[in-house]
């Protein structure tokens, strides 16, 4: 069913777009090592301004994509719609275009890579460019119309998909940690509504990832992310889950340097 797959298949999308304070020293880490026994973050700070990124992150990449991983913690008594199904896409490679440009570059809308302001301190995700490319490679091209950042708020996009049906995200809290040995985490959690259904359908969701530069250029850089599913307050299920994730989806992203950028078509 279409509604279903869009929602439980755009966990990904904003992995591109959040900023915020540092974690303790260490949780993130440990969180990703100890998957899948989550319980939800408490350590994030609200959601504010847009996230640095670390300079060997600048320029245009080819990400592949591979689900590696998934749990239901509360299973059988509680499995989220599209679980089971996404079982299939298990070591199934998906491919799509993302890039990172300074901010002025990317609150203008003008300027794309590889002509990079140097004097700009600040590297970021072009937040737009990048979801539509996933949400793409993910649904098709034709199931995805547009996608579109509030431009008084990096912390609210909107996808807009076929038959008036949207995807709204609302980003609510995050942080980050740098390793000893190099690694760049973060974590964001978010708000996600479906409209266009029968009835809305409200979700919270928290993605963390850990991305570190390697020795060669194929790739250059690697990430390990953990998604992890929570049911809103409105679900009738919700005071059973408590503050346990219901389902879990666990990534691996390879990404090799694009010579040149990819504007998608929408």
């Amino acid at each position: 069913m279409l509604v279903m797959k869009v929602i439980w298949s755009f966990y990904l999308l904003f992995l591109f777009l959040m900023w915020g304070g540092e974690a303790f020293a260490g949780e993130l880490s440990e969180r990703l090592a100890n998957f899948p026994q989550w319980e939800k973050l408490t350590s994030v700070q609200p959601a504010s301004g847009d996230l640095v990124y670390p300079e060997w992150m600048a320029g245009s990449w080819k990400v592949t994509s591979t689900l590696v991983d998934l749990a239901a913690p509360l299973a059988p008594e509680i499995v989220t719609p599209g679980f089971e199904g996404n079982r299939r896409q298990l070591n199934q490679p998906v491919s799509f275009v993302v890039r990172f440009v300074r901010e002025e570059a990317h609150t203008s809308w003008l300027k794309i890579l590889p002509e990079i302001d140097d004097k700009s301190p600040n590297l970021v995700a072009d937040r737009a460019f990048n979801s539509l490319n996933l949400a793409r490679a993910y649904l098709g091209d034709e199931a995805v119309l547009s996608v579109k950042v509030d431009p008084d708020s990096p912390n609210r996009q909107i996808t807009f998909l076929r038959s008036s049906r949207q995807l709204v995200s609302i980003v609510t809290a995050r942080a980050t940690e740098t390793t000893p040995n190099g690694k760049f985490i973060t974590t964001e959690v978010f708000q996600q509504l479906f409209k266009g259904g029968s009835r809305p359908y409200l979700n919270s969701v928290e993605s963390t990832t850990a991305y570190h530069k390697v020795s060669t250029s194929n790739p250059t850089i690697e990430a390990d992310q953990v998604t992890a599913v929570y049911l809103s307050p409105q679900d009738p299920d919700y005071f059973k889950a408590v503050s346990q994730p219901v389902a879990l989806y666990r990534y691996r992203l390879e990404f090799f340097p694009q010579e040149l950028p990819t504007t998608p078509k929408e």
